[in-house]
């Protein structure tokens, strides 16, 4: 969770007395010993209470502990000390914010020249011979957009998040394997000018791999082994379905499904991206609610420790979206193919798996649901 503020008030040079809490898994402090007003900031680790200093005094959590892992944090550590604005990327709103603004800059800025790039491979959509009429009015757009939109997520991760958290690694790297097996349907498909692309059996077996992967790693190496595994029932508080070893195949068939349907709504202008981004903003409220031991306990939803991490992830994924609407609203300039269809549909799914939320998918993601039914 967040970490809260030390207050240090004047109290004439002595320390007269200390008051600690717990809230969460953070440990928070307060000291009054002589000084200015200061802030910093709490580890969200479950360590215990820093240990006694050889002089007897305790040691006060590091101001930088909270976004020590992160990338930024290596390239900006010298001045860590010389500028306490810095003191502010320990929160996980400023960072996800930060996260947000620096994917939808990626987009506006890269944009365009990727789009003129994929026009100079001819790298549009080759529309199938059974397909609907309408799909041919877009056969000179270019696609394979979803590169950009990867760009525009796996920088303000790598940049802003915790790149020790599980949790992260899990979510960039199915990400990043659904977007890789999309980018090699497109380039047979739309480079090579095969209209099958890669034969759908063998994107089948390489989205379920990913699936059972995430399944397994749920099931045999858990973050939180109390609720790994079980399946929260939306608006029944107290019902909650363990399914065990049953879960890898559940993850499987969430990840699957949510990549493929989220393929199936590509190929109209704004309607797959649109889509995304409401279900990617819902998303970002349930990691934060669910990261966070206060909000969690109110609102009655299971907390899960070191998952607001994925804040951060989720916020870039809603900049990266909001920025690519603006290339793929009516008249589309470019679609996002198989390289950001897979991903994103894949990248939510795994969300859903990470934060208990799954069966939630079909209410959030009710375009897709329907797209999938309708096939």
């Amino acid at each position: 969770m967040e970490c809260e503020r030390l207050m240090r008030p004047k109290t004439g040079g002595r320390r007269r007395g200390f008051w600690r809490k717990y809230s969460g898994r953070a440990t928070c402090f307060w000291s009054r010993p002589a000084g200015p007003c200061a802030w910093t900031f709490c580890s969200t680790s479950s360590k215990s209470p820093p240990k006694k200093a050889k002089s007897g005094r305790r040691r006060l959590p590091s101001p930088l502990s909270c976004w020590s892992s992160t990338m930024l944090y290596h390239l900006l550590a010298p001045l860590a000390d010389e500028v306490g604005i810095l003191r502010l990327f320990g929160y996980i709103t400023f960072r996800a914010a930060a996260a947000t603004i620096t994917a939808l800059l990626l987009v506006f800025i890269f944009g365009r020249p990727i789009i003129k790039r994929l026009a100079r491979l001819h790298a549009t959509e080759v529309p199938r011979e059974d397909g609907p009429s309408s799909h041919r009015t877009k056969e000179a757009t270019p696609t394979m957009g979803g590169l950009l939109i990867l760009l525009a997520i796996a920088v303000p991760t790598l940049l802003f998040a915790d790149l020790g958290n599980r949790y992260v690694l899990m979510a960039l790297a199915v990400t990043l394997g659904l977007a890789s097996l999309g980018f090699l349907d497109d380039y047979l498909k739309n480079i090579k000018r095969r209209p099958l692309g890669l034969i759908a059996r063998y994107k089948l077996i390489g989205q379920t791999l990913l699936g059972l992967a995430v399944g397994c790693v749920l099931y045999f190496w858990p973050v939180d082994p109390a609720h790994s595994t079980v399946l929260t029932i939306p608006f029944f508080k107290e019902v909650q379905l363990d399914l065990g070893w049953g879960y890898i195949p559940f993850a499987a068939l969430v990840i699957v499904g949510t990549s493929n349907t989220v393929n199936l709504t590509d190929g109209l202008d704004g309607l797959a991206i649109g889509s995304t981004l409401f279900a990617g903003l819902a998303y970002v409220v349930f990691v934060y609610v669910a990261g966070h031991a206060v909000f969690a306990r109110y609102l009655d939803v299971t907390y899960l420790a070191d998952i607001g991490e994925l804040t951060i992830f989720m916020t870039a994924f809603v900049g990266a979206s909001l920025g690519f609407l603006w290339f793929n609203s009516h008249p589309a300039e470019v679609f996002m193919g198989d390289t950001g269809s897979l991903a994103l549909g894949g990248a939510i799914g795994t969300v859903a798996l990470f934060c208990k939320q799954e069966l939630l998918l079909l209410v959030v993601g009710g375009v897709f649901v329907l797209e999938g039914l309708s096939v």
